[in-house]
């Protein structure tokens, strides 16, 4: 039966996490402050309800001098409640001009996402005056409706699911909580610090609207709700575009679809196809860019457009999205291989997988090489240069420099998930890294 009293319980919890069912593990982010606290303890009263194994997690990011014993206090906390606990260290190096609290949040991020399992879900304990600071942030920052919707409920996270079941509650309710249970927390002097955005409009912007509009943490979470429905729409309807607008590898934009597109339209669906590949929006001063350059460049142009480890690219009037590409290996490379077991490649390369492998002794003429030019393919068929491979293939200029290049006795015996030039590569698999997220060249 669900609580019908204003102060926070852990049956609005219990109310929160019913919409979830059934999962292996409950994780709690837990940072030992307040709110962090309150969730956790509140989970902890609920664990002989919970179809969940509850755990703990404790992210120290290595920021602060006291960051040592915030892990011990969280450490004794958990013991008391006996919820198993697990810690993550991270070691931040933000580049110059980087904003120390964004690449906090996503360092933060990537490593509890990597602790989920299918059926997992991680609860934060964001809450209702977090919500109203997000939606000031973000218009503050020009954000559109997407911005606007602030923090959402639930979202995917890794293999796992990200859900924040406070944000019905003020910081007001989680105090009260606190301080009717004894909790004992930890106080992060970084958090008034005015400085930064957030504690400047926590500590100074929302106080004083609440002089004169009381509600406004409750109005500014309602307005969030409607953008999150108009955003909702305007996503579904993108995804509809999108399906309208593949371009001819998996994961690509067409060119020519974006040229039929009202500016506005065009705009939409970048974003749409952006977030969809999990990237993070450019500015509008980018997205006009890849309009200009992208779209409008000559055919043997090969425009580019980067942001935030972001990069689009053009090949025959295909946009791609990717990763910032790595260093490419240098072509001095040559790394000898067996032909019998699979082969790590470099960097985030990916490996080499060997087809059938003949009888007798490992083939000791066999080496990888990277960018090597003047090389041509010499089967049945006729010999033909590398670049004419490449191009049938529909292998963008600016990732031939990554294919792995199979050489036997100087001669090319195999081009990574193109196609082998003599029998001794046939069957040959590349299993590229998941930077190359469009699938390019993975058989």
């Amino acid at each position: 039966m669900s609580s019908n009293s204003d102060a926070f319980s852990p049956q609005h919890l219990y109310d929160a996490l019913a919409t979830l069912g059934a999962g292996r593990r409950l994780w709690i982010a837990y940072s030992g402050g307040l709110d962090s606290h309150v969730l956790l303890h509140a989970a902890a009263a609920l664990r002989p309800r919970l179809d969940r194994e509850l755990r703990a997690v404790h992210v120290d990011h290595g920021l602060h001098a006291d960051s040592a014993r915030w892990g011990a206090h969280c450490r004794a906390v958990c013991a008391g409640l006996q919820v198993p606990l697990d810690e993550l260290s991270l070691r931040l190096q933000p580049l110059a001009g980087e904003s120390l609290e964004a690449v906090a949040r996503a360092a933060r991020y990537r490593a509890l996402s990597s602790l989920l399992s299918g059926g997992d879900a991680l609860a934060t304990a964001h809450h209702r005056d977090d919500q109203a600071e997000t939606v000031l942030l973000a218009l503050l920052r020009g954000s559109g409706v997407h911005g606007l919707a602030g923090t959402a409920a639930r979202a995917p996270l890794g293999k796992g699911e990200l859900i924040r079941p406070l944000l019905a509650h003020s910081r007001a309710d989680l105090a009260a909580y606190a301080q009717r249970m004894g909790l004992a927390w930890i106080e992060d002097p970084s958090n008034t610090d005015t400085r930064f955005d957030r504690n400047f409009l926590r500590r100074e912007v929302l106080p004083l609207l609440r002089t004169h509009w009381p509600g406004a943490d409750k109005t500014l979470a309602r307005a969030a709700s409607h953008c999150a429905d108009a955003a909702r729409l305007l996503d579904e309807e993108g995804d509809a575009q999108l399906a309208a607008a593949r371009g001819s590898r998996p994961g690509t934009l067409s060119g020519a679809a974006l040229r039929r597109c009202t500016a506005a339209a065009r705009r939409r669906l970048l974003r749409r196809w952006l977030a969809v590949q999990g990237f993070r929006a450019p500015s509008s001063e980018r997205l006009a860019h890849i309009a200009t350059d992208c779209l409008s460049a000559a055919p043997d142009r090969r425009p580019m457009v980067a942001w935030g480890g972001c990069e689009v690219r053009r090949y025959r009037d295909d946009l791609y999205a990717l990763p910032a590409l790595p260093q490419a290996p240098s072509p001095a490379m040559v790394i000898g291989w067996d032909g019998r077991r699979p082969l790590a490649l470099p960097g985030s390369l990916g490996r080499l997988i060997p087809g059938v492998v003949a009888e007798g002794p490992p083939d000791t003429a066999l080496a990888v090489r990277f960018g090597a030019a003047g090389l041509r393919c010499r089967a049945a068929a006729g010999s033909r240069p590398l670049k004419h491979l490449y191009q049938e293939a529909g292998v963008p200029p600016w990732l031939r420099p990554y294919v792995p290049l199979v050489l036997r006795d100087g001669a090319l015996c195999a081009v990574g998930g193109v196609g082998a030039c003599e029998d001794a590569c046939k069957g040959l698999r590349w299993l590229g890294h998941p930077w190359m997220r469009f699938d390019l060249l993975r058989g």
